[in-house]
């Protein structure tokens, strides 16, 4: 029967994926000699925010996913970050394998909000393993299961989150919105003529506040009509 040992030495951000994408490297150790012919792995990552400290900004933009600090203790919980599956080859002893995790940066999900509340140090994850593992025998193949114990933590850096999300986003972030909220946006930004939709909320925001609309980074020469 194979003893597994699962280990997370790092985590990259994949630049030439279709959508944003986190690769980890992971590390199998096989303990009692015998041949793995294949791993059918499937991983839950679990981000744990109670195993890290906090900056008051980091405390206040966390606030409608966690409330007040002085709850923490009881409102602090993990989050889902992914659950994926992967092939691991061949291997005797030792293998080291990719896991490639696609991820989002829609910030109504729980773990994207979060990933975008910490300004730095690191996210400490969770990898909770399960699978199929095919082990060659001198009669063939048997066939075994990933214990349920199969763990590994890692501390990934928040510096790789946010390579993630400029590689794929940069300089921006993503709102959802209703269509009938859209519709009134659109219209809104017909009516002054207002050039994109950064100036569209700008002109919004800065009408709610009673002042001028300040111009979105990287549209200060786009000229449009201030609201009325």
């Amino acid at each position: 029967m194979a003893d597994l040992i699962f280990g997370c030495t790092g985590a990259s951000a994949d630049r030439y994926a279709a959508t944003p994408t986190l690769s980890f490297q992971l590390t199998i150790t096989e303990r009692t000699g015998v041949r793995v012919h294949a791993i059918a792995l499937r991983c839950q990552i679990r981000i744990e925010p109670h195993r890290r400290r906090y900056s008051a900004a980091e405390a206040e933009r966390l606030h409608d996913l966690f409330g007040d600090p002085s709850r923490w203790a009881d409102t602090v919980k993990p989050i889902q970050l992914a659950t994926v599956t992967t092939m691991v080859p061949t291997f005797t002893a030792v293998t080291e394998t990719e896991l490639p995790v696609p991820c989002t940066y829609d910030l109504e999900v729980a773990s994207a909000r979060y990933l975008q509340g910490l300004d730095d140090g690191t996210i400490p994850l969770l990898l909770l393993f399960s699978g199929t593992v095919f082990v060659a025998t001198e009669e063939g193949f048997s066939v075994e299961l990933v214990p349920w114990s199969a763990e590994a933590s890692y501390r990934m850096p928040v510096a790789v989150w946010r390579e993630l999300v400029d590689a794929h986003f940069p300089g921006s972030a993503w709102l959802r919105c209703s269509r009938d909220t859209l519709d009134a946006l659109a219209g809104y930004k017909a009516r002054h003529a207002l050039p994109t939709w950064d100036a569209t909320l700008a002109a919004l925001l800065a009408a709610a506040q009673g002042g001028e609309p300040t111009p979105a980074p990287g549209h200060e020469g786009e000229k449009g009509a201030a609201p009325r």
